[in-house]
Formats: C-alpha cells, sequence, structure tokens
C-alpha cells in the first residue's frame, strides 16, 4: 500500500509539472483559425464571400515573440482575407518594448496581404505609448480608432468600419463614435449595406446608447487564458465579465470575441488555444 501511495504521487507530480509545460510552453505558440459565415439579407455580388480576418492580443513581450509573429502573418495570409483587422494590445504594458522589437514588429505586420485594408484600434496595454501609433503607422494599418472609413469592392455599394480607443483612456464611447454616428445618420440614400464596429473591451458596447451596428469585433478578455472543461474561463477581465469568448446575439448585432493570441500577467495558457477568427460575408438564403 505504501509503494501505491508513493506511486500515486509522483503521477500527480509529473501531471501537473506536464499540464505546466504545455500550458507555458506548448499551449502559447499554437495558432488555431475559426471560421464564421455572416448571413447578411440581399448582400450585393460582389460582397459575397468578402473575408474579414480577426488578430487581437498579442502582447508582445511576454511570450509572444519574433518566432510567433511569423506563424501568425503566414496564418493570415493563408486566408487570403479582404481585409484584416487588430482589436487592440499589440504591446504587454509591463514589459519595455526596445527599438528593435517595434522595428521587427512592423516588420512582420507590414507583410500582411489583404485586398481591401488593414485597420486597428488600440487597447488598454497600447494606449500611453508612442510605439503602439509608429507601429501600425509602419506597419500600413489605418488607424481607427475614434473614426470611419468606408470599404468599396467592384461596384457604388459599400461597407463602413468604424472603431472605438479603449475604454481605459475613460472617455465615453458615445462621445468617441459621435463622428460615424453622425455620419449615418445624416445618410438618406446610398448607405452603407452592413456597419462594422472596431472595440477593444467588450463589455463596452452596454454603454453605447444607439447601436447601428451589425457586427460588432471585441478581444481583451484572452478567453480566461485559463479554460476548465465544463465550467469554462478561470479569468473575467475588467471589460470582459459580461462577454468572456465567442459570439453573442445583441438586440440589432452580432458580437464576436476574439480570445487572442498572448498573455499578459501569467504566461499560461490551458485549453484556451491562441486564435485567429475569420468571419466571411454571405447573402442569407
Amino acid at each position: 500500500m505504501k509503494h501505491i501511495g508513493v506511486k500515486i504521487i509522483v503521477f500527480l507530480i509529473l501531471l501537473i509539472l506536464g499540464i505546466y509545460f504545455y500550458g507555458s510552453n506548448i499551449s502559447p505558440n499554437i495558432i488555431k483559425t475559426n471560421e464564421y459565415k455572416i448571413e447578411i439579407e440581399n448582400l450585393p455580388d460582389n460582397f459575397e464571400g468578402f473575408k474579414i480576418v480577426q488578430f487581437s492580443d498579442i502582447l508582445y513581450g511576454t511570450n509572444f515573440n519574433e518566432k510567433n509573429l511569423k506563424n501568425l502573418v503566414q496564418k493570415i495570409n493563408e486566408t487570403n482575407p479582404d481585409i484584416a483587422v487588430f482589436t487592440g494590445d499589440l504591446i504587454n504594458k509591463n514589459n519595455k518594448l526596445t527599438t528593435s522589437e517595434a522595428d521587427t514588429i512592423s516588420k512582420y505586420l507590414s507583410q500582411i496581404k489583404t485586398n481591401s485594408g488593414k485597420y486597428a484600434i488600440n487597447g488598454d496595454n497600447d494606449y500611453k505609448f508612442d510605439e503602439w501609433t509608429n507601429i501600425i503607422k509602419n506597419s500600413g494599418f489605418t488607424n481607427l480608432n475614434n473614426t470611419y472609413d468606408t470599404i468599396y469592392k467592384n461596384g457604388y455599394n459599400y461597407l463602413l468600419i468604424a472603431g472605438s480607443s479603449t475604454s481605459a483612456d475613460k472617455g465615453s464611447i458615445n462621445d468617441k463614435l459621435m463622428t460615424t454616428l453622425e455620419y449615418i445618420n445624416t445618410l438618406e440614400t446610398n448607405k452603407p449595406i452592413y456597419n462594422i464596429l472596431l472595440i477593444h473591451e467588450p463589455d463596452y458596447i452596454d454603454d453605447l446608447t444607439t447601436n447601428p451596428f451589425n457586427l460588432i469585433i471585441a478581444g481583451h478578455s484572452l478567453g480566461g487564458q485559463i479554460k476548465i472543461p465544463g465550467i469554462g474561463a478561470l479569468i473575467h477581465k475588467k471589460g470582459a465579465q459580461k462577454y468572456n469568448d465567442g459570439h453573442y446575439n445583441l438586440e440589432n448585432s452580432n458580437l464576436y470575441v476574439s480570445s487572442g493570441l498572448g498573455n499578459e500577467t501569467y504566461k499560461f495558457r490551458l485549453f484556451n488555444t491562441p486564435e485567429i477568427n475569420v468571419y466571411r460575408l454571405v447573402n442569407q438564403k
């Protein structure tokens, strides 16, 4: 009986060490691709199959490094996206980013290839750092913080894409999106066929008084970093308490929350593989 007890203890120790090794060294280095079909009524033929690829929460400097960036860019380009969107937390605020690291990030993000553009908003780890603005610009992304853009594809109809900066800068989402909302409200003809909003913290959407957006894409939550089968996420970050991971049906729109790519405080992911999301627009049948 004594030998059995020792074997059990040894087994449990090895199991714990194995889980720790997997969660800190293997799982964070895998990137999976999730695909979602977004059905839109009377979608024009020129936007049929339009693909949006989302990546979020790189948090460079924790465990996400140059090798991970190279893999990420390859994964994104394999999807042949029409647009790529980044939903915040490029930099980990707890790590001092060197000029060399900033150049490395720009080098790889600039290699992301799209048919119709690249867009980014900041996250709560980014907003105090000038490096974020410079990297986004040098990578060929459009800074969509508190503004909007229109996307045309072989015709006169178009999509509208807007962005809000992180809630960490204390501004109201209604104030941040005022220019966008005014633009949408003044249109009587030739309205966008679909309105897309990028936000970092998903819970921030509940503060929006008027919501004309059909698709809302967010990050921030990291999916809880550690998930227990049958229980779910163990860590619920402020700003992602209500909307933590996956798809949510809001009153007039669909909200998708990515669990992102990197880690913030803990260099550990378990049952929560880093991910990119691909949203494909199709005509509702």
